[in-house]
């Protein structure tokens, strides 16, 4: 599924460990639990190519799945990490004109442009026009065409000709046919006039926009709000502050409202909400008009409805300190790792911990080296001696910190047994509702349900109650 970070989160991973992402999503294909994305088209007639209220070569535009359900035609897997970072990714370079047979350039003109500036890029990138030869970029079938030498060349090509038709070279190099595999344009229908124009589609600015905001669910409203605020709040000019909330006032009017509240301007809606005009076109064609769109909501747009049945790839923090109770660490541990979580163990330093049945945990970080933002899920662990040493002068900040930081960002937190000094003294002792992701031993099937809340990613919905100011 697509899950997210909240905003506060997002900044302090930035801080804590720049390459989170990177990071995490290595250890993952390391680990077997390889990145999967299904692979979909929406394919569509020509002939009904005109049936929207939206051009589909307008590029800020979608196509909503309720119009034109996805098509699942395979999957992409990430299965294996690079050998050579700077070999195989710093050096890589796509190109939109590179074809396999059986597709075709587009007509949409941001892509056509990026036929010749792709090609301009790798010749900056990567010093030379053969950058499609270097082994990351060589494609798996051999490309045979006229182009020859130039600055690091890779392929030794034979013969003494580069053209056709010549005699030299007993009639070869020669294009190939059709029916041999040559490439060949699509044959497609054109007509009508060419003008340095739009159509009036283009100058529906908001319909889409509406379409998005009004298909997130209220959390995910909320923290739309709070990124147009962060962002606006920077602008120190009143004047541009103001158009931009007069511009989300054609999206809704209560996101205008309540942004326009805590940036400091008034909602005024616009005369003119397109300034960029052509010297010679009328303006009033080019202003957006105030249409609804063809549909009122697109589940496809919102994180709610993503998938929430696997914790594989989850990482979760394991807290503990020496006479920790080894027996419901390695039970938990085992049942998160059978589903395709990693555990992760975090102490008050990352000296060896030493369990109440003499067994040794290797901490891989301590309290001050990590944060709760790096992790999906915590597991406060049994034992009461565990929790006296979490709970001492040194460690007391940094255990309930990260433990009113996780709850913070509504994530799941599972305290084990004899943790009560730690849930009593931290912020999720203040709940006053049924929260499905805090789970406490004594509850009958707690691994289960801790496994279970972990799989729903996080509790947004209860993040007005768990704000708190960790």
């Amino acid at each position: 599924g697509v899950h997210s970070v909240a905003w506060d989160e997002a900044t302090k991973i930035s801080g804590k460990d720049p390459d989170f992402h990177r990071r995490d999503l290595w250890e993952a294909i390391e680990n077997g639990a390889f990145p999967e994305w299904e692979f979909g088209v929406q394919l569509i007639p020509e002939e009904n190519e005109n049936d929207f209220d939206f051009d589909l070569l307008d590029p800020t535009k979608l196509v909503p799945e309720e119009l034109v359900p996805v098509q699942i035609i395979g999957t992409l897997t990430l299965n294996r990490n690079p050998d050579n970072f700077f070999a195989e990714t710093e050096q890589i370079a796509f190109h939109p004109g590179h074809l396999v047979p059986g597709i075709d350039f587009s007509n949409d003109p941001l892509l056509q442009g990026r036929l010749f500036s792709y090609t301009d890029t790798q010749l900056s990138r990567l010093g030379s026009p053969n950058f499609h030869e270097i082994p990351i970029n060589k494609s798996i079938n051999t490309v045979h065409n006229n182009q020859r030498d130039g600055h690091m060349r890779q392929q030794i090509v034979k013969g003494k000709v580069s053209y056709e038709p010549n005699s030299i070279g007993g009639g070869c190099p020669f294009q190939a046919m059709m029916k041999d595999g040559g490439f060949t344009s699509h044959r497609e229908r054109v007509d009508g006039t060419k003008v340095r124009a739009r159509s009036q589609s283009f100058v529906d600015h908001y319909s889409q926009a509406k379409l998005f905001y009004n298909s997130q669910s209220e959390p995910e409203k909320t923290h739309l709000q709070k990124a147009l605020i962060f962002e606006l709040s920077k602008v120190t000019i009143p004047e541009i502050r103001e158009r931009l909330v007069g511009q989300l006032l054609f999206i809704n009017k209560d996101l205008a409202s309540v942004v326009a509240k805590k940036v400091g301007v008034d909602v005024v809606k616009l005369k003119q909400p397109n300034g960029s005009i052509p010297a010679d076109a009328d303006p009033k064609s080019l202003q957006s008009k105030e249409t609804e769109p063809s549909i009122a909501e697109s589940k496809a747009l919102s994180m709610k409805n993503t998938a929430k049945d696997s914790i594989e790839s989850r990482v979760i923090g394991f807290i503990m300190e020496d006479g920790v109770n080894a027996t419901d660490v390695r039970m938990l541990k085992s049942k998160l790792e059978k589903k395709g979580a990693e555990v992760q163990i975090i102490a008050g330093s990352l000296a060896p911990v030493t369990a109440d049945d003499g067994t040794v945990f290797i901490p891989k970080h301590s309290l001050t080296s990590t944060a709760s933002v790096c992790f999906d899920a915590l597991y406060l662990c049994s034992g009461k001696g565990s929790v006296d040493i979490l709970m001492n002068v040194e460690n007391k900040p940094g255990t309930i910190h990260f433990v009113n930081e996780a709850y913070k960002h509504c994530k799941s937190i599972y305290f084990g047994k004899e943790t009560e000094a730690i849930y009593k003294a931290s912020h999720v002792a203040t709940k006053t509702h049924n929260d499905p992701a805090i789970v406490i031993s004594e509850i009958k099937n707690a691994d289960e349900l801790f496994i279970k809340a972990i799989a729903n990613h996080r509790v947004w919905e209860l993040e007005v109650e768990r704000n708190n100011p960790a």
